[in-house]
């Protein structure tokens, strides 16, 4: 395994930090029932992770419908804990009254059972949300967490900030680390390449999360797309797009480790051997030129760059949004087949007919996707 420097931001504690991450979001589950995490298995995985040189596990307080983080402080027992920098964060906006800040982060000491998180960050800093960040002085209670013992780095993530409001952010504090989505399609989307080189240029680590966009980028390629795949793998060791957009991610040097949310133990097995040999700069110029080309030919197809992270969740009328989203994407990637509104109308049980356009969707949206005309457009469609 491959590792990265991290550097607190007071300069006084430096380590080594391996380049795939564990996000635990999308571990295994039982009858697809996203609250209903397959123990075992999950265990089995983080472990082997662990055991193969990854030492960053991600987690936070709604995966999984709060199951996550139980889940991760099981398969961090038996001395797997002392073996890791464990990462989680605070779900702030569910909260009603600043005291309730450390109550939530003891409930989540509880769950993980352990005394301190390595790394906490807020979690999905957004649009008016920066000003409950400021009204609860924040940066000032993760300060009092670090002197409690309770946290050693402070971070924070965002997911559908602008470049600017990014870099407002970074400037704001002296975080020790800040965490945002990037893949080599999303290079101009939320930060982006700005926001990750404005960090980089200011020496604060940075964390990728959705480096395969969900699996949006990895699974049932269309076919001008897999034929620019095997123009890029001619004269090349075969690769496959998740290791192609994981050595994409690994190729900046400004980026600490890369979260992958691995469901299956193949995939771990994958990204574990991809990171041991990635390094930042090895890409080539004809290489990125090609990974460029299939970005561009993909963000001609995705109407909406839906990751789901199902922070849409849970809908009021039990739409299962980013399901339905996969469907309107679909449409498109696969050229309107009809197949599609067979299997629309064989497994989806809520359709997209049901909603009620209350909005609760897109407030909670951290891509601020416009959710309500996405179902109009899939009821449209397929009934």
């Amino acid at each position: 395994m491959k590792y990265r420097k991290f550097l607190s931001a007071d300069k006084n504690t430096e380590l080594d930090i391996s380049l795939l991450g564990f996000g635990c979001m999308r571990l295994p589950v039982i009858g697809g029932d996203m609250s209903k995490i397959d123990e075992a298995e999950a265990i089995r995985m983080i472990r082997y992770a662990i055991d193969r040189g990854v030492n960053y596990v991600d987690t936070a307080w709604m995966y999984h419908g709060g199951e996550s983080e139980k889940v991760v402080g099981k398969a961090l027992r038996d001395g797997y804990r002392e073996r890791v920098y464990l990462a989680t964060k605070l779900p702030f906006w569910l909260l009603k009254k600043p005291k309730e800040m450390e109550k939530t982060l003891d409930e989540q000491l509880r769950r993980l059972q352990t005394d301190y998180v390595d790394f906490y960050l807020l979690h999905d800093i957004e649009g008016s949300r920066i000003k409950t960040v400021k009204e609860w002085k924040m940066f000032d209670f993760l300060m009092k967490m670090k002197a409690k013992g309770k946290i050693r780095f402070a971070g924070f993530s965002c997911h559908g900030a602008t470049p600017e409001y990014f870099i407002r952010l970074l400037d704001e504090h002296p975080w020790d680390f800040a965490q945002i989505q990037l893949n080599y399609i999303d290079q101009e989307w939320q930060a982006g390449m700005e926001g990750y080189r404005y960090a980089a240029d200011k020496g604060v680590p940075i964390i990728i999360m959705e480096p395969l966009k969900g699996g949006k980028i990895t699974d049932s390629l269309p076919e001008d797309i897999q034929q620019t795949w095997a123009r890029l793998d001619a004269d090349e060791t075969k690769r496959t797009p998740a290791e192609w957009a994981l050595r994409w991610a690994a190729n900046l040097p400004g980026v600490m480790t890369i979260l992958s949310g691995m469901s299956a133990m193949p995939q771990v097995e994958e990204n574990v051997r991809v990171l041991a040999d990635a390094e930042a700069g090895a890409l080539t110029d004809g290489e990125l030129a090609i990974l460029d080309e299939i970005a561009d030919a993909y963000n001609k197809l995705i109407l909406y760059p839906c990751t789901a992270c199902r922070y849409c969740l849970p809908c009021t009328v039990k739409i299962d949004i980013p399901y339905l989203m996969s469907y309107r994407n679909d449409w498109e990637l696969y050229g309107h087949n009809p197949k599609l509104r067979a299997e629309y109308a064989s497994f989806v049980e809520r359709k997209a007919s049901l909603c009620t356009s209350c909005g609760h969707c897109e407030q909670a949206c951290p891509q601020q996707l416009p959710v309500m005309k996405a179902m109009e457009e899939v009821a449209e469609i397929f009934g």
